[in-house]
């Protein structure tokens, strides 16, 4: 099985049988000159990343077929469509498919069976293995969020493949060994007459999984740098016969993290590209961005390595074509090249469907279910940039639990804040029947609840450095809600309190921008030594944006998921009234007149 102990028999065959090719590599007699040099052979690779859980082309927030502003379809069972015509159209030559990560987590669907009916419980296959199964990949990589449910449900994920699954820097803390399998070397056929082609594919996982699934792995697990760990694998690769290099890596492209220099950086991808010689291409993702093709220089050998990255949630396909020729035994790359296919063109694969009808029929029921009446409509569309009863909900629910949590110990005197994200732009809780799919709908991440106590001096460095989320606008300068956050931050990285009353100007540089910060409902300023317990989420409490002083023992964790907390709550009091928790706290202004 695989674990932080080792990995699988599986794993460990193909690894040992990989190993096994080097000798007869190394002893492959050189082709004479004549035809095989003027002949030409090509491989395609069609790669996937970030799929998220979703495998129909459905809005399960919205109880409706998936639409956006710009018509993007969603799903693996669209993916499977796109994949399955260029095999029919390449038939008899070399094709493969690989996806860089975040596979299992995202949608009610993958929820369910992590949370409801977890695999680990019924021994179900998950829906994720049974559509990719389906697809028959080469090879997944393990993204940041296949850890978030645990290692269990992880481990027997991987088993229901019938693929490997790689994560070459995911390392034991313990032993100091691979948790999981590094590489593969893969024998492909390039067609009749041609001599096999062997292809390394190396998978990297992101280094912030120590932040972000600390509780998961902490003790367990430890993950390496991405850049070294392609320079440590990608010889050994090469010595044990791999012709072509491929890496498949869940990290985008920018160079930057958004945490702190602490860990290994999250975005390494071009720097990979640049350092480590020997690479063919990368496909990789974790920034849900679309890169169709980029080549980036190898600073040692000057060789171009082609990245693409095929954005989120199977909205689009990368197919990556090379050209190669065989000269004096050895394969050489003559001419590679990335396009992008939109899934939007296609209908989805009714082979697919129908290996995850009976789970997704089962999710729309589950999260049909009403849980409370709302007295109103409630929406989030303004959440960002005015204090909305919607978010409060959240703080309110979050502060509730806590408080009851901490009564009758040494903390209890203390008063507690809480701190909540805009995760949706879109989130509405309509007036008349709420059902969990729209509680779902407002809390899309599976964060559980944890407290810390800050005081009143890390307050205010916690809200400043929030606020930088907005632009900087002069007094009188029209503001444009759309506009009026900086694009570099994006929407779960803005955090509002609630339990204390304050002022953002937006006018004045980041760094000096809360102006105004008093006890709740009160003129009284925050003095920086006082205390408060704080209700957070553990994805931020664990380091998750970087926000400055939250990062400390725990006075409350009970490993208590945020979104079922909303859910319980709106079902005990059967009415969601903004009587009961809207209390307006916080505003943007510019030299104390209010923007809204």
């Amino acid at each position: 099985m695989t674990s932080p102990s080792g990995p699988s028999r599986r794993q460990v065959l193909v690894a040992a049988a990989a190993a096994a090719t080097a000798p007869l590599i190394a002893a492959a007699p050189a082709q004479a000159a004549g035809a095989a040099r003027s002949r030409t052979w090509d491989l395609t690779l069609l790669g996937t990343s970030d799929t998220h859980g979703n495998v129909y082309n459905w809005d399960y927030y919205r109880d409706a077929e998936y639409d956006d502003s710009k018509k993007n379809d969603i799903g693996v069972a669209k993916l499977a469509t796109l994949i399955n015509q260029i095999r029919r159209e390449r038939r008899g030559k070399a094709t493969l498919v690989l996806d860089a990560g975040d596979t299992i987590q995202g949608t009610p669907l993958a929820t369910y069976y992590a949370k409801q009916e977890p695999i680990t419980a019924t021994g179900e296959k998950h829906p994720m293995a049974r559509a990719m199964n389906v697809i028959d990949y080469d090879a997944v990589t393990l993204g940041n969020h296949e850890f978030n449910y645990g290692l269990p449900l992880l481990d027997l994920w991987i088993r229901q493949l019938g693929f490997p699954a790689l994560a070459a820097n995911a390392v034991n803390a313990k032993t100091g060994k691979p948790a999981f399998l590094p590489y593969v070397i893969k024998k492909v056929s390039l067609g009749f007459g041609a001599p096999t082609l062997r292809v390394g594919i190396l998978g990297l996982t992101n280094p912030g999984v120590a932040i972000w699934d600390k509780g998961n792995v902490e003790g367990k697990l430890r993950f390496d740098d991405m850049v070294a760990t392609a320079a440590k694998w990608v010889p050994v690769m090469r010595a044990r016969g791999a012709d072509v290099v491929l890496i498949s890596a869940h990290g985008g492209d920018s160079g930057t993290s958004s945490y702190g220099p602490e860990l290994p950086n999250e975005n390494p991808v071009a720097l990979i590209a640049q350092q480590v010689p020997g690479i063919d291409a990368i496909l990789f993702g974790h920034a849900h961005n679309e890169v169709v093709e980029r080549f980036v220089t190898n600073e040692r050998t000057g060789a171009q390595v082609l990245l693409s990255e095929p954005s989120k949630w199977g909205q689009r396909l990368t197919r990556m074509d090379f050209t190669l020729t065989r000269e004096r035994g050895r394969w050489a790359i003559t001419k590679k090249a990335a396009t992008m296919l939109n899934t939007n063109t296609v209908v989805e694969d009714p082979k697919v469907l129908a290996a995850v009808r009976a789970q997704h029929t089962k999710t729309v029921a589950y999260v049909n279910q009403v849980v409370a009446q709302s007295t109103v409509e409630l929406s989030a569309a303004e959440s960002r940039y005015k204090d909305t009863p919607i978010l409060d909900f959240i703080n309110h629910v979050q502060t509730e639990v806590v408080g009851a949590a901490l009564a009758g110990t040494t903390y209890a005197d203390l008063p507690v804040l809480s701190i909540a994200a805009p995760f949706s732009r879109t989130a509405v809780f309509p007036a008349g029947d709420v059902k969990i799919r729209d509680v779902a709908g407002l809390y899309v991440y599976d964060n559980t609840l944890e407290a810390v106590v800050l005081s009143g001096a890390e307050v205010r460095a916690y809200l400043e450095y929030s606020a930088k989320y907005f632009r900087t606008l002069a007094p009188g300068a029209p503001v444009d809600p759309e506009q009026i956050s900086d694009p570099a931050v994006p929407d779960y990285n803005y955090d509002v309190f609630s339990g204390v009353d304050y002022d953002i100007d937006i006018s004045r540089p980041v760094g000096q921008r809360i102006t105004r910060l008093v006890l709740a409902g009160t003129d009284t300023p925050v003095a920086d030594n006082a205390q408060f317990v704080v209700a957070v989420n553990n994805y931020r409490r664990s380091g998750g944006g970087n926000f400055p002083g939250i990062v400390k023992t725990q006075v409350y964790n009970a490993q208590q998921e945020i979104r079922q907390l909303l859910i319980d709550w709106a079902q005990a009091k059967g009415t969601i009234d903004p009587a009961d928790f809207f209390q307006p706290n916080w505003r943007l202004v510019r030299e104390g007149v209010p923007v809204f």
